[in-house]
């Protein structure tokens, strides 16, 4: 069955009404008594698009992660940045940052759970690297949990139907732009259909269970509670939810289910991280609450080629106060040419930030592909990796750092500046993070903006660049 084309308004106005009671007082009791602590491995950087006070760290060393164990803290993330690498790479880095985690748990005597953090579009390596996590945390578990809705990008699961809000319309994600990605791209747009087509047909769509917004809104956390404690030998399980208030329903029915013993492993977007772990969302940042210099030019660095992406970046070069500087993406491929192209950038970059400008770098817009899944990342890699190569030859500390794109912004924090370990400040605009980069980076303290490609409206880029003018 073809999903149709939805009108938001009227299709959230039709559904149940939301379950009557605020829940998350009592989340945070059951975070707070059971303490466990939850440990997202975030697949780019973007996952912290919720969160504020949290710790994100770029390596997991045994050390770094028994640290981070010890602290009285609910949560952490590990930024794995496996959405760029192929598959066989990126379960071997589950595999591995999976036992380090384990070993982190016993070390300290402390219990865990993980979060597969990945894409509200669902674009990842589902289900390798969840299969390669599930494998080194020595663990059987009772069902794997799938819950891709993320408020603030608009992406909505109704009747098992994974939506990406386009205006006032509700559109099937198998039917967006997402879904037509040249490494992660896929076809269905029910979730059960979804799963079936991401495992190639290894479960078949009445194998996989659901929580549906009736078992949610009309029958409370008991009635999540007993679909949970139904689910056996890893069964997958969608949950469909619209709203913060269903997000805070089926928590508090999951948080009860594993006080009886149930054990899950999650696949997730950022909004279930919020609600998981207790957090009341905080307003967005202002400029105060950075404490930018007063003086100094912004580094912009836009990677990302989606199209939201590309009429962002078209909507900050109107501003007279912005200069662009476009990377020639095609030289970065030519052997003769990258060096000369790649020191062209970084000496203009140099010569405006000197002037206590802000400067956008961003790829052509011409997306360049190759003829397969394996190739495309390898593309991305290389044009990463220059993007890199240009931040690393800047000479003039930037008043603060925008990255556009989930693997550009993680490219840029660990190669670029040398991230180690830093805060999550809160959220800029909706689902627009900030962090504060450690004292060990190139630029301690610095702000960091972590903008991913698929949020936001055409007009996004210059709302922050105004806010922090």
């Amino acid at each position: 069955m073809i999903a149709q084309h939805l009108n938001r308004t009227h299709t959230l106005a039709n559904l149940p009404p939301e379950y009557p009671h605020a829940l998350l007082a009592q989340i945070q009791t059951q975070v707070k008594s059971s303490g466990r602590k939850i440990v997202v491995l975030d697949d780019d950087p973007t996952g912290t698009q919720t969160v504020h006070d949290i710790p994100v760290l770029t390596e997991w060393s045994f050390a770094s992660l028994r640290a981070e164990f010890a602290n009285d803290l609910a949560c952490f993330y590990i930024l794995t940045n496996s959405r760029s690498l192929p598959p066989n790479q990126a379960q071997a880095l589950n595999i591995q940052i999976g036992r380090n985690v384990l070993a982190a748990s016993r070390e300290t005597g402390r219990d865990f759970s993980v979060v597969s953090r990945s894409d509200s579009t669902l674009r990842g390596h589902f289900p390798g690297e969840v299969q390669a996590l599930a494998q080194a945390i020595e663990q059987e578990f009772d069902g794997w949990l799938i819950a891709p809705f993320f408020l603030e990008g608009g992406r909505f699961t109704i009747h098992d139907v994974h939506y990406v809000a386009e205006g006032d319309t509700l559109v099937p994600a198998g039917e967006t732009e997402f879904a037509r990605d040249a490494v992660f791209g896929y076809r269905a747009s029910n979730l059960r259909a979804w799963v079936v087509e991401k495992t190639q047909g290894r479960f078949s769509a009445d194998q996989v269970a659901s929580i549906s917004l009736d078992d949610i809104r009309l029958g409370g956390p008991e009635r999540v509670t007993q679909r949970l404690l139904a689910l056996t030998n890893g069964r997958m399980c969608i949950v469909n939810t619209v709203t913060m208030r269903d997000m805070e329903v089926f928590v508090l029915g999951l948080l009860v289910a594993e006080e009886q013993g149930k054990h899950f492993l999650y696949r997730t977007a950022a909004s279930f991280v919020q609600t998981r772990i207790g957090q009341v969302a905080q307003p967005l940042l202002t400029s105060s609450d950075l404490s930018l210099p007063n003086s100094g030019g912004a580094l912009i660095v836009v990677g990302s080629y989606v199209p939201k992406t590309t009429k962002q970046v078209l909507a900050l070069l109107t501003r007279s106060e912005i200069v662009g500087i476009e990377i020639d993406v095609v030289a970065l491929f030519a052997e003769s040419r990258r060096a000369e192209e790649l020191a062209r950038v970084a000496h203009q970059a140099n010569r405006i930030l000197e002037q206590n400008r802000d400067v956008v770098i961003y790829t052509s817009r011409q997306l360049v592909t190759g003829e397969n899944a394996a190739q495309n990342l390898v593309i991305g890699q290389q044009i990463s990796a220059s993007l890199v190569a240009m931040v690393r030859a800047l000479s003039i500390r930037p008043r603060y750092v925008l990255a556009k794109g989930g693997i550009t912004s993680s490219d840029i924090a660990t190669r670029g500046l040398d991230v180690k370990r830093a805060m999550v400040r809160g959220q800029i605009l909706p689902g627009v993070p900030v962090w504060q980069i450690g004292v060990e980076s190139r630029y301690p303290g610095l702000a960091y903006i972590v903008f991913p490609g698929n949020v936001g409206g055409e007009q996004a880029l210059v709302e922050i660049v105004s806010k922090l003018k």
